[in-house]
């Protein structure tokens, strides 16, 4: 097994043509008008620009500014138009195992369709819309009208409660809302339109609600207000014409949690984020016509938008997209669905990882994953023991890993290895070289480049086509989250290190820190350190106030499904760390439950975890995927309380 900064070959990776990543790269840092003139005909234009970058208003940067396009346009009927016709653009799974494969044409039906019905309901270019969808094809069929006909979108992941909704239905204005009577998940129902009637009672700009029949639940109608799918949405051989958008009239909002707690409004354009989606995962992934793509994430969050929707149908490829959870009904639903569809190239969480490492590998060698040749992953970063499980486990020791690092606000992958350019040497855990265009820097607390090797706060010096243009109803918190702290630099608020070989390796959120005895340590590195462990499957840290160090690491561990919850794993698990890391990294308290809170998209919700710990109020727990985690910690506090005593 190979040390966490120790390349791996890239002999050893496919690897169909010579790297010219670097000759790419320099010609996207020093021409980048003849590069991005190059790189913005991945879409068609339908009026080309006049400006590459109207940098005049900095940081209201305007990318293509003139140019003219539609979104939905490029991601279907200029594929219509030629080969990739009758070509397959999503083979949709359910929970249950039922299946949909809609064609080019099919979509391009669908989508029109329903613009049709927005119109006729009096939506309008600019208007505001709520989507609140589960992973139904309705999804990217209601995204893509939107486009088409220049309303603005803001899908909200259907994990979210009612508070959540009302709070994104207030802040976009929304005049209609688009959800369905239920989704399934685990086997059981969520009722969304019960969720969209409490939200509604709290707001008042929403006239409209259209409901796809999905589960059957019986839900409240309200007349004149709400409507169903298939009595507004007619299955004809209706055109739409496409509002040909300004590259920088708004496409979607997306509202990404912010640290004061109000969601931040982030808002993308359509001719900036359309090159730079397009474009990162062809440079990130190298997609080929054949191949079939699984981006395993909820078309709820950003890399749903991005690389289940935009992205995949502007290349014209083939999406798998399914319903349900990764572990429904059995550990193995995710290597059966790569086995029955032959998927190709698979993007899921480092969280999706651990969780399925926790069964041991049983359940990868059950199915014929011979037809992955490409892995990713997305949302944190990725451990080295994750990593090195993913590798071999599922890739067979021969797919290399594209660990991707980007936000909500890049739009689209910021750091990655380039299959695309040739990929380049992978050390388990780095997420290697910046994508074309992206300039970062690795900055002290007083804005000073660190050595290699030192961790400190990754910014990016020069704007690039694929970032949000502001926040919603606030630019002014728009300039101090993300322009203040460095000014001229967009800042991520994440913690990095660029190593010796010029490998940045992404540590979390800056305010995600410790604080023991005057160390200021990362939670992510103590996590890490923990899933190192080999009993270890999943972990989630926090920092207790103490009297004396100021903070102590308190831990909440899951076991593989082989290990017991005993004294002497524990002792185990303290013993790593302390080899690895340090005494000072040792948590304090290590608690073994069976489950963590997580959201419905697989993320540990390590706020839940402290405050439900320190007998706190949790908040919002309606995105949990299961409630029940929340009384194993409480019970695991209680038990530990009781034998301090």
């Amino acid at each position: 097994m190979r040390e966490e900064n120790e390349a791996l070959p890239i002999k050893e990776f496919y690897n169909p043509r010579k790297s010219n990543y670097e000759e790419v790269y320099r010609k996207s840092m020093e021409e980048p008008e003849k590069f991005w003139k190059e790189a913005s005909k991945v879409v068609e234009w339908y009026r080309d620009y006049d400006v590459m970058l109207d940098d005049s208003n900095p940081p209201f940067y305007k990318w293509f500014k003139g140019g003219k396009l539609n979104v939905s346009y490029n991601a279907l009927d200029r594929h219509v138009k030629m080969h990739r016709r009758n070509k397959a653009a999503y083979i949709w799974v359910a929970e249950n195992g039922e299946e949909k494969i809609v064609t080019y044409d099919g979509l391009l039906r669908r989508v029109n369709n329903f613009a049709r019905s927005l119109i006729d309901l009096g939506m309008k270019k600019g208007d505001r819309i709520i989507i609140y969808l589960p992973m139904i094809l309705e999804a990217p069929v209601a995204m893509l009208a939107c486009a088409r006909i220049g309303v603005v979108f803001s899908f909200v992941f259907a994990g979210y409660g009612a508070g959540a909704l009302a709070d994104r239905i207030k802040d976009s204005g929304a005049k209609l809302i688009v959800t369905s009577d239920g989704a399934n998940r685990n086997g059981k129902v969520v009722e969304l339109k019960k969720i969209v009637d409490e939200a509604l009672e709290e707001t008042s700009s929403v006239g409209t609600v259209i409901v796809v029949k999905r589960t059957g639940t019986s839900v409240n109608m309200e007349e004149g207000r709400d409507i169903w799918w298939h009595d507004t949405v007619k299955d004809g051989q209706t055109h739409v014409e496409p509002e040909w958008m300004d590259a920088n009239d708004p496409l979607y909002l997306l509202y990404s949690s912010g640290t004061t707690g109000k969601p931040k409004g982030v808002l993308h354009g359509n001719g900036g984020y359309s090159v730079w989606v397009a474009n990162t995962l062809k440079w990130a992934f190298d997609p080929q016509e054949d191949d079939r793509w699984w981006c395993a994430a909820d078309i709820g969050w950003v890399t749903g938008h991005s690389y289940i929707v935009f992205a995949p149908l502007i290349l014209g490829l083939t999406s798998i997209m399914f319903e349900g959870a990764i572990t429904y009904p059995a550990p193995d639903r995710m290597w059966e669905i790569i086995e029955k569809y032959r998927v190709n190239i698979l993007y899921t969480s480092p969280t999706a990882i651990r969780t399925l490492m926790r069964y041991g590998d049983r359940y990868p060698k059950m199915h014929d994953l011979s037809t992955l040749k490409t892995l990713g992953t997305v949302g944190e970063p990725i451990n080295p023991a994750a990593w090195k499980w993913y590798y071999e486990n599922v890739g067979n020791s021969k797919c290399p890993i594209i660990d991707t690092y980007w936000q909500t606000e890049t739009g689209g992958c910021m750091i990655a290895p380039s299959l695309g350019l040739g990929l380049p040497p992978l050390k388990p855990g780095s997420g290697t070289f910046p994508m074309p265009g992206v300039e970062p820097v690795v900055l002290d607390e007083n804005g000073k480049e660190v050595p290699a090797g030192q961790k400190g706060y990754i910014a990016y010096k020069r704007p690039w086509p694929g970032m949000l243009m502001t926040l919603n109803n606030d630019p002014e918190r728009f300039k101090q989250v993300y322009f203040e702290k460095y000014p001229g630099m967009y800042f991520c608020a994440d913690y990095a290190m660029k190593d010796q070989d010029g490998y940045y390796w992404l540590l979390g959120r800056s305010d995600e820190v410790l604080n023991v005895s005057g160390h200021r340590l990362g939670t992510i590195e103590v996590e890490d350190a923990l899933i190192s462990s080999r009993e270890v499957a999943e972990s989630a840290v926090f920092g207790k106030p103490d009297s004396v160090k100021g903070e102590v690491i308190v831990a909440f561990v899951v076991l593989k499904d082989e290990f017991v919850n005993d004294r002497e794993v524990i002792a185990k698990i303290r013993k790593n760390i302390r080899e690895n890391l340090g005494p000072i990294y040792v948590p304090e308290e290590i608690h073994i439950v069976k489950t963590l809170p997580k959201t419905r998209s697989g993320k540990i919700m390590r706020r839940v975890v402290k405050a439900v710990a320190l007998n706190q109020f949790p908040g919002d727990i309606s995105t949990l995927e299961n409630t029940a985690s929340v009384e194993e910690v409480k019970e695991a506090i209680e038990e530990f309380r009781k034998v301090s005593k």
